[in-house]
């Protein structure tokens, strides 16, 4: 696992932001897409099964992205992407929460998202 200085990670999410942007874009079209091609389930303008199958490949190929980059991806809905860091001498999460503009925030490993903290 390599680890991201602050300015790193903030680099990292600025090039993954578009990236993101989709996957949330997608996510949305998916599931209407799987509500439609469901038993009983209303037909979609956005289409039917090929459709949905054809998000579904670009999100794992999106995701993929994402974690290729050193990032680790924590949540969907929301989307939740992590930067291993050391802050201090103490390993760390640097965390974005979909919805964020920016990398302002971490949290100690061992409490998780509950810890989260706004960088200094």
């Amino acid at each position: 696992m390599s680890l991201f200085t602050v300015s790193e990670a903030r680099a990292v999410l600025r090039d993954l932001l578009p990236v993101l942007d989709r996957v949330v874009a997608l996510r949305a079209d998916a599931a209407e897409l799987a509500a439609a091609v469901s038993p009983g389930g209303e037909p979609s303008g956005l289409g039917g099964l090929p459709e949905w199958k054809a998000a579904q490949a670009e999100l794992d190929d999106l995701l993929t992205s994402v974690q290729q980059t050193g990032a680790e991806l924590k949540g969907f809905a929301p989307l939740l992407v992590d930067f291993p860091s050391d802050l201090d001498g103490a390993p760390v999460l640097l965390c974005w929460l979909e919805g964020d503009t920016e990398l302002s925030w971490y949290h100690r490993l061992d409490l998780g998202f509950a810890g989260r903290r706004r960088l200094a």
